[in-house]
């Protein structure tokens, strides 16, 4: 079934903006949150738990690689980055309530898988000493870099209870792959596939990006058709976030060999159409699952939340991050560990935990964060519930907001009723957009300032 969508329309409205895996964003994260408020916050918060730990390393880079990673090829810092976890976990211990039930845990990095079977069950074993009650349902998902995953892990994260496996596979195409230093055959894949499936893993998540270097539509159909052969429970498919003043790896991409926008456009309007006819339901801006995937029947059921993992069905936990650089979250904070190993090490060493910086929600920040987390996730709002949440009129409250969607409206990306927001199919993939309407923090942002990659 071909979507509904006008290309050129939407094209118009890239833009940057967050990708708001948080609100507040990570740029209004500041030092005035002290490691007391945290503690406090930490002790306070009675929400179940969602683990997450960060695994840094990789032993080579990847071009287009935002995430916080550290270089490596040596043993010792993996095993001393095992004794800075295990320290960190015995102050967490000392510090919240870590019996609290474990709805989620999510190895991410870095490669996870750069560690080996043995300290892999090291860190599991670790984990479970301390958080020990894991819900019978409890989602635990590992990121999996094809290139080094072997039978033993497996075996490790299935005894683990690990039951879903997000494998990086970005493109299959070996001159896409050699532009962004990524080398991994299709045939590398399949056999990182047959080990998670001959475990039984029951849910396999694959990540591709459209708007690499040397990227167009026809290498891009041969992607995903080599993908669908391996018939993963869902995609998760981003729009390349070129951002080389962040990361300076990125700076090794020529940006000559980019796609143009409008290739882009292709290759995404392609991508839903192929992607649904195999099967696949759209959720979201970056995301398809199959029809009987848990993630597919929350958003139906409007029960979908979005997290720094993406989305999820896991909502009402407290988040602790765990290992550099990793972001917690709870009813009224965000705190981030330290970002540099030395710093994350000496705060270790002192008995502390690596805190660095947060933020704690205000009460505008609650009812903005909850409103554009509900567009995010569920792509519709209630203005009645969120009145009821937080007892004012929607409608004064976002007296400006409800008049800067009128042209969104007018251009058919939402519906906007008398006491809801319903967000179309194309309007979906503007959700970012539409979702800024009610960001307030983006005010402040000096016009040509670099921080966000661009909505498309």
């Amino acid at each position: 079934m071909q979507p509904t969508i006008d290309f050129k329309k939407f094209a118009t409205y890239s833009k940057p903006g967050p990708r708001y895996t948080s609100y507040p964003t990570a740029i209004e994260f500041n030092e005035s949150y002290t490691l007391d408020s945290y503690l406090k916050d930490l002790r306070e918060d009675k929400s179940p738990l969602s683990l997450y730990i960060h695994l840094p390393f990789c032993r080579t880079a990847c071009y287009f690689c935002g995430c916080n990673v550290i270089y490596t090829s040596k043993e010792e810092n993996k095993q001393l980055y095992i004794k800075n976890l295990q320290k960190e976990l015995e102050i967490l211990k000392d510090s919240m309530d870590t019996t609290k039930i474990v709805y989620q845990l999510h190895f991410g990095g870095g490669t996870p898988t750069f560690f080996n079977a043995k300290e892999l069950e090291i860190i599991i074993n670790l984990l479970k000493n301390t958080f020990p009650n894991f819900d019978k349902e409890a989602e635990i998902a590992c990121e999996i870099d094809p290139r080094y995953f072997t039978t033993e892990q497996m075996q490790v994260l299935k005894n683990g209870g690990f039951n879903r496996l997000s494998f990086g596979v970005q493109d299959f195409n070996q001159e896409v792959q050699a532009a962004i230093h990524r080398y991994q055959p299709f045939t590398q894949v399949q056999k990182a596939i047959e080990i998670a499936r001959d475990f039984d893993i029951p849910s396999i998540n694959f990540d591709l990006i459209y708007g690499l270097p040397y990227q167009n539509l026809e290498t891009f159909k041969q992607t995903l058709k080599s993908c669908i052969s391996l018939n993963p429970e869902r995609f998760a498919i981003f729009n390349y976030a070129h951002v080389p003043w962040l990361k300076k790896t990125m700076r090794k991409i020529d940006e000559t060999t980019l796609p143009n926008p409008e290739e882009k456009l292709k290759i995404l309007e392609y991508t839903i159409t192929y992607l649904q006819e195999a099967g696949y339901k759209m959720i979201g801006m970056d995301h398809f699952a199959k029809a009987d995937d848990e993630l597919f029947q929350s958003i139906q059921k409007g029960e979908l939340r979005r997290n720094f993992q993406g989305y999820s069905t896991k909502g009402g936990t407290q988040t602790i991050g765990i290992g550099l650089t990793s972001i917690g979250e709870g009813e009224n904070y965000y705190a981030q560990n330290y970002k540099e190993m030395p710093l994350y090490q000496e705060s270790l060493q002192k008995g502390k935990l690596p805190f660095c910086r947060g933020i704690k929600l205000s009460l505008d920040d609650k009812i903005r964060k909850k409103v554009i987390m509900q567009l995010m996730s569920n792509f519709k709002l209630n203005f009645t519930q969120i009145q009821k949440d937080f007892s004012i009129n929607f409608k004064d409250y976002f007296k400006e907001e409800l008049e800067n969607l009128k042209p969104l409206n007018e251009a058919g990306f939402i519906t906007l009723k008398s006491d809801e927001i319903l967000v179309s199919e194309m309007g979906t993939l503007l959700i970012r957009n539409i979702a800024m309407v009610f960001d307030i923090y983006l005010k402040k942002i000096a016009q040509g300032q670099k921080v966000f990659s661009k909505t498309i």
